[in-house]
C-alpha cells in the first residue's frame, strides 16, 4: 500500500545491469537470465520497465562497460535513467518518471546489491513507495579482499533483511523471479 496517492501501478526497476558492474559479478549468467525473463514478462504484462544506468569516474557514460549487458536490451518507450549515486533517485529524474507512470510499487532488480541495489531500496521506502525486491534477480561483486563477506552472503543477507523490512502505510519484501505477480502486492 504506497502512501503515494494516485499511483496504483507497478513498475520493474532494472538497476545498473551493465556489462562493467556485471562482469564479474556472483551468478553472473543466472542473474541476468532471471532479469531478462521478468523483462519479458513485464512487456506482455504491459508493466512498466524502467532502466538505470549508473557512471562515475571509472565506469565512464558511453563505454563499453558503461553499456547494459548484450543479453538484455532496452525498449525504445522504456525510459532510461542515468544516475551517479548509489540511490537511483538521488540527483535522478527518477521520481518524475514514475510519475508520469502512475507508479507507486516497484520491483527491483539488478546490481550491486550491497550498494545500488540497497540504496535504491531505502530510497523507495522512504518516498512512500512499496519496494519488493526480486531475490534471484540481483547480485553483486567479490569485496572479500576488503573485508566484506563473500558475494553470496551479502546477497542472502540482503534478501533476509529485505523481506522483514516495514514502514507505515508501505510494503517491502522480497519475492523470486518465478513467484512475481506484476498485479499483487508483496
Amino acid at each position: 500500500m504506497t502512501t503515494i496517492a494516485n499511483r496504483p501501478k507497478v513498475a520493474l526497476l532494472v538497476v545498473d545491469v551493465q556489462q562493467g558492474v556485471v562482469e564479474q559479478a556472483h551468478g553472473r549468467d543466472a542473474v541476468v537470465a532471471n532479469i531478462g525473463s521478468l523483462v519479458d514478462r513485464a512487456r506482455r504484462e504491459r508493466v512498466a520497465v524502467v532502466w538505470v544506468q549508473h557512471s562515475n569516474e571509472h565506469l565512464t557514460r558511453g563505454s563499453a562497460d558503461w553499456r547494459i549487458v548484450p543479453e538484455l536490451s532496452r525498449g525504445d518507450a522504456e525510459p532510461l535513467v542515468e544516475k551517479t549515486y548509489g540511490d537511483s533517485f538521488e540527483a535522478t529524474n527518477l521520481e518524475t518518471v514514475l510519475a508520469r507512470l502512475g507508479v507507486g510499487r516497484l520491483l527491483v532488480v539488478g546490481a550491486e546489491t550491497d550498494a545500488c541495489i540497497r540504496s535504491t531500496l531505502h530510497g523507495a521506502l522512504v518516498r512512500g513507495y512499496d519496494a519488493t525486491l526480486v531475490s534471484d534477480a540481483h547480485t553483486t561483486g567479490d569485496r572479500t579482499a576488503w573485508g566484506a563477506p563473500p558475494p553470496d552472503q551479502v546477497i542472502a543477507h540482503t534478501n533476509l533483511y529485505w523481506s522483514h523490512q516495514t514502514a507505515p502505510g508501505r510494503t517491502a519484501g522480497t519475492v523470486a523471479t518465478r513467484d512475481v505477480n506484476f498485479g499483487a502486492t508483496s
